[in-house]
């Protein structure tokens, strides 16, 4: 893409604005990559939250056996 193909966003450092397709394009590099790795976090955190949730499950299902017993 060629820098005349962008216009400055108003008011906004790293904000451009593709002439050709009106499409907003951040140019800030630091930001994205702080942006993936807080998403990432974030997905490793709802999978661990979801195997919590999954092994306490369990262990309730098994404590109903056991104070059940045989039958």
């Amino acid at each position: 893409m060629e820098q005349e193909d962008l216009t400055r966003v108003e008011g906004e450092q790293n904000l451009y604005r593709d002439n050709k397709t009106n499409a907003i394009i951040n140019t800030d590099n630091a930001s994205y990559i702080q942006y993936m790795k807080m998403k990432k976090k974030s997905q490793t955190e709802r999978e661990e939250l979801d195997t919590l949730k999954k092994d306490i499950a369990e262990i309730k299902s098994l404590l109903k056996e056991i104070t059940n017993g045989p039958r």
